[in-house]
């Protein structure tokens, strides 16, 4: 009995009750509410990594068209795995991929 009537005076108190009022409203109903921030957070992680995976692909890119500035059996290399480029006395045979 004393205890809840001790809770019953606390919860009485305006400034706890405004301070549970402002945490409620805070917590729920603002613009910026704690699943806003969350969903950002989440939003800004993924944003992170696809900007590290876009950065590694710049740099692999790069160093690939170096390569082919600069070294003539790195273009034919190129030309034979990417377009199936060949030579007049040769044969092409293209086998797929197993998944």
């Amino acid at each position: 009995m004393k205890l809840s009537a001790r809770l019953l005076n606390i919860l009485k108190n305006k400034y706890v009750l405004s301070l549970l009022v402002f945490v409620v409203w805070m917590w729920f109903f603002d613009p910026k509410d704690w699943r806003l921030i969350a969903a950002r957070k989440e939003k800004l992680r993924e944003l992170q990594e696809s900007e590290e995976m876009l950065n590694k692909q710049i740099k692999e890119t790069q160093t690939e068209l170096n390569l082919l500035k600069t070294n003539a059996q790195t273009i034919e290399k190129y030309a034979r795995e990417k377009y199936y480029m060949k030579k007049d006395n040769e044969d092409l045979f293209v086998v797929p991929e197993q998944p």
